[in-house]
């Protein structure tokens, strides 16, 4: 049987940048990754955010995470090349009816330690923005975008530099703690078993369902499995804004959107709703309830200007209309489990948290 220090399971964004920090600090590290190619699933169908930190409640992991990620990103992103844009983003509200919410916001971003949130009346915004209706707009400098795939191979090139593998096509089937470590049962077209002195699962999607395949873990601490799938619409004709613009949230999430890639080509969405299986179709019927929501602040978005996209899936631990949870990671001081750490419901932003919570797993381990 082959072994080795460190296990990790799942290529996505936050799987490899813990694959990356443990090779870095010495550990001998393989990846174990179900698709045929990294980061299939959460971490290429996202919106490419990089999240201030603005909407988490204080001292939640998501906040503390999302806050020490961003900057970390940046310096990471101008250190290695990675394609990325310090755009700004624009949280507006329609109607004084939501003038409350908005000052909520801002002090809930300043508690968070985002203080570059600054309020703008309406002229202030509609300055940046002409083609924007609003009463007023709060204005994070510090929200950008990036591109996710050059991201997850800068990780794996480091990880890699350092002497990790990559294993594809290579979905855990089983383990179980033995001898002050773990047996790996793993699949694919040459199953193979494999002992790890330490595992963390960043399963993404189905990482509730890897936890479970553990045997030593109490599988009544596995969170929940919930799937909830963002459609998005693309714009037909180049964007008239240069910035992200979201309107106040609605009960449930952030509200229909615009986001930007890098090259300027602009995205509406989410448009939210509960699956109970990972698929990746677009309805196209589904943009018209989007006009509306957008014209109340676009009102010169054109008719028929809007053609399906894309969709992702977030992976959640609380179900629809219960409160959003914070992140999962979950380590030996609550299951239990010496050298095991799950890593369970990390949506957004865990990209922009993800060299953050690569940190904080290997906090855990040691």
């Amino acid at each position: 049987m082959d072994s080795v220090e460190c296990a990790v399971i799942g290529a996505g964004v936050v799987g490899l940048a813990v694959a990356r920090a443990a090779a870095l600090a010495g550990r001998e590290v393989v990846i174990l990754e179900a698709e045929g190619a990294i980061g299939t699933h959460t971490s290429s169908r996202n919106s490419e955010v990089i999240h201030a930190g603005i909407y988490y409640p204080k001292g939640s992991l998501k906040a503390r995470t999302c806050v020490e990620g961003k900057e970390r990103l940046y310096e990471y992103c101008a250190e290695h090349g990675i394609p990325h844009a310090r755009c700004g983003k624009l949280i507006v509200a329609t109607g004084e009816n939501q003038m409350a919410e908005l000052q909520a916001i801002q002090q809930k971003a300043h508690a968070n330690g985002v203080t570059d949130v600054v309020w703008m009346t309406r002229q202030q915004a509609t300055a940046l923005e002409p083609e924007l209706h609003c009463a007023a707009a709060l204005y994070s400098p510090s929200t950008g975008i990036i591109d996710s795939h050059a991201l997850m191979l800068g990780f794996l090139g480091d990880a890699e530099a350092a002497g990790a593998m990559l294993a594809l096509k290579s979905p855990l089937l089983r383990a179980a703690a033995r001898n002050g470590g773990f047996e790996l049962e793993v699949g694919g077209a040459e199953p193979l078993r494999i002992a790890a002195r330490t595992l963390v699962n960043s399963a993404g999607l189905t990482a509730p369902s890897v936890a479970k395949r553990i045997e030593g873990y109490p599988p009544q601490l596995a969170p929940r499995e919930h799937y909830a799938k963002g459609n998005y619409y693309s714009l037909s004709r180049r964007s008239p804004f240069s910035r992200l613009i979201y309107p106040v949230p609605e009960p449930g999430g952030l509200g229909v959107h615009i986001t930007l890639d890098l090259a300027g080509q602009a995205r509406f969405g989410p448009d939210v709703e509960w699956v109970e299986h990972i698929a990746y179709d677009v309805d196209p019927r589904r943009a018209e309830r989007f006009y509306a929501a957008i014209r109340r602040f676009w009102p010169g978005l054109p008719d028929g200007a809007l053609a399906p996209g894309y969709s992702g899936i977030r992976p959640k631990t609380s179900g629809p209309g219960e409160p959003a949870s914070d992140f999962v990671v979950q380590g030996p001081a609550e299951h239990g489990v010496p050298g095991l750490v799950h890593l369970c419901g990390i949506e957004s932003p865990g990209l922009t948290a993800s060299l953050a919570l690569a940190d904080e797993v290997l906090r855990q381990l040691n």
